[in-house]
């Protein structure tokens, strides 16, 4: 097996089909297909299911996936690690984080650039599920993420932890009051289809408390679950981020929760694979950063740790 026939499949996986993969790795799109072939047969599995829609991984393709970007990306780190060292790390990092601190990290890049100018980050954003599935394939090194249950899977360096807000088109309390439990069950609610993650903290929540959520609607995505509170569906719950993208007056400003419910937001990565020395000057610079906004009360709705 060799690594040209890994990286060719992991950008046929990536591409959805031979064809835009074949452009990419400039390669002839019969030469693809052979060097998948052999790899199927060495591994005596099929790895690709082939449609007139292009291509996708079997069950088996998908752990050869993410094993198999885990090793290209191990290769591709070993340069760095060789040439890299404490006092001047180099390589590149890719940094995931959830969408919601966008606004936060203004001035991360500009700051690591000044510190490590022989670093490359790359961002990558999204929800923290998705960002826990990134980590494991090696697709980041690590991230910034919301965390209700504690995966050993994962490193991770607590920073605070984060309360969620009722987010809804009109104001639903008097004077910015916060919300009780038992008002917002008698709310329609837009939340996420995955059962993990958020939904799973808030129906946890709910359940302690002898209530259920009254959920309309089932979201696939942040977007699609902010579009449908946008246009009067129902409301959600979630930490507090930019909401600019939606208009200025798009939602009404965000209802605390009482008691409150709480995110533990952390610095998390592979515990699988050693951080080059570029990602952990790149880790720790961004916990000293996120400690600052912290202390300056940038991040609405976080508190510090409490004391154990």
């Amino acid at each position: 097996m060799q690594f040209r026939q890994l990286r060719y499949f992991v950008k046929i996986v990536e591409a959805g089909s031979f064809s835009r993969a074949a452009s990419i790795v400039h390669v002839a799109q019969p030469a693809l297909s052979q060097q998948v072939a052999e790899l199927e047969e060495r591994l005596g599995v099929a790895l690709l299911q082939r449609s007139a829609r292009g291509v996708r991984p079997t069950a088996a393709g998908e752990i050869f996936y993410k094993e198999a970007s885990a090793i290209l990306h191990q290769l591709d780190q070993l340069p760095a690690v060789v040439r890299s060292d404490r006092d001047q790390p180099e390589g590149v990092v890719n940094v995931g984080f959830i969408s919601s601190l966008a606004p936060v990290l203004v001035g991360f890049l500009d700051e690591c650039r000044e510190a490590f100018p022989k670093v490359v980050i790359r961002f990558s954003d999204g929800d923290s599920l998705g960002l826990e599935d990134k980590i494991a394939s090696s697709l980041v090194d690590l991230a910034v993420l919301h965390e209700v249950e504690f995966t050993t899977a994962l490193m991770r360096k607590p920073l605070y932890r984060q309360k969620l807000f009722v987010v809804s088109r009109q104001p639903i309390t008097t004077n910015g009051d916060p919300i009780s439990l038992e008002r917002i069950a008698e709310l329609p609610l837009v939340l996420p289809g995955n059962v993990k993650g958020r939904r799973a903290l808030i129906e946890r929540v709910f359940a302690e408390a002898k209530l259920k959520t009254n959920v309309v609607l089932e979201a696939d995505s942040l977007v699609s679950e902010m579009w449908s509170v946008r246009n009067g569906v129902g409301c959600t719950i979630l930490p507090v981020g930019d909401l600019s993208n939606f208009g200025p007056h798009a939602f009404a400003k965000p209802t605390l929760i009482e008691p409150p419910i709480y995110f533990t937001c952390s610095i998390a990565y592979s515990a699988d694979f050693p951080l080059t020395a570029a990602s952990e000057a790149v880790r720790d610079a961004l916990a000293k950063f996120l400690e600052r906004r912290l202390s300056e009360g940038s991040i609405v709705g976080a508190e510090r740790l409490p004391e154990r």
